[in-house]
């Protein structure tokens, strides 16, 4: 059995497997991020494959990286939630681990992975969504990633959805991402808080009474003991979430989209209300066939299984 290296790349952790030709994770470990530097992180990437290849005979290297990618995969050109910009973080890992090494977006290689291995097996056109600090996006049809003309295709939480609207980490104003992320959910909370703290009480108990130190598994805990603020940040969560992939299936017309990311894990987000916000704004509803809206069977494990399998994939 043929095993690659997938490395899950963030601005927090370093995250890495080793991962067989099923998608079966073998081997796992992680590292904090060291900086925010692409040297530094790449010395911490060949630490995490050190320690893996220690164990396993691996042949390749696959690194799911945010942010936008060339064309030829070797660069980060921009990553709207991390301050890199222009960075050879293939060649900086390639250099060091003496391995031949696969660099793509870290959405790109969830919705891979799940194409491959999970809730997208069998889907003609697969889109997804990973619903995390930002809004990630990924494409797949007919057994291929989409990429766009410059490697940048799919950035789908940068679509704008409100004109002038919220600033979003891109820099931009009004894009799906303000409204439908993680951080979306999050800075909901704390408005609906101070709006009314009466409905916000288990919110503010979470947070110490201070709104800005609320966070988003507070919301989370505190919308499962019936807060009604955190529940109603959940509910508009769901509503713009099936808004924007109504928005993408009017352009796509896929046959199932997947919802991935760590905000979709909590049993708080309730797919079946993404679900109806879908129908209400899908265009020609109930007059043509109906995408199938899953939630992601990976988990957080999807970056890095996608990352290993488009290593072995490669030539």
């Amino acid at each position: 059995m043929t095993l690659t290296v997938g490395i899950d790349v963030g601005g927090t952790k370093i995250a890495g497997g080793v991962v067989g030709e099923e998608g079966t994770l073998v081997a796992t470990t992680r590292r904090d991020s060291p900086a925010r530097h692409p040297a530094a992180i790449a010395d911490g990437i060949a630490d995490v494959v050190t320690e893996l290849r220690a164990a396993h005979h691996v042949t390749a290297v696959g690194l799911a990286a945010a942010g936008y990618l060339d064309r030829a995969r070797t660069r980060i050109m921009f990553a709207p939630n991390l301050a890199w910009r222009d960075e050879r973080l293939r060649d900086l890992v390639e250099d060091r681990v003496g391995l031949p090494t696969v660099m793509e977006n870290d959405a790109n290689c969830a919705a891979w992975a799940e194409h491959r291995f999970g809730a997208g097996q069998g889907a003609r056109t697969l889109v997804m969504a990973t619903i995390g600090t930002g809004i990630g996006g990924g494409l797949v049809h007919d057994g291929e990633l989409f990429r766009g003309g410059f490697g940048v295709g799919a950035e789908f939480g940068h679509m704008r959805v409100v004109p002038e609207g919220r600033a979003c980490a891109c820099g931009l104003l009004g894009c799906w991402e303000a409204y439908g992320s993680g951080t979306a959910l999050t800075a909901r909370a704390r408005e609906l808080a101070a709006q009314d703290p009466e409905s916000a009480r288990t919110l503010l108990e979470l947070g110490g009474g201070d709104l800005t130190t609320i966070r988003g598994q507070d919301v989370t805990e505190a919308a499962g003991r019936g807060d009604p603020a955190a529940r109603q940040s959940f509910a508009e969560l769901a509503r713009w979430i099936g808004e924007g992939l109504a928005s993408l299936a009017a352009v796509l017309d896929p046959d199932v989209i997947v919802v991935g990311g760590g905000v979709s894990e909590s049993p708080e987000l309730d797919v079946d209300a993404i679900r109806a916000a879908f129908d209400a704004a899908e265009t020609g509803f109930g007059h043509r066939p109906e995408p199938g809206i899953r939630r992601a069977q990976l988990g957080n494990r999807a970056g890095l299984i996608g990352a290993a399998d488009l290593a072995r994939a490669t030539p």
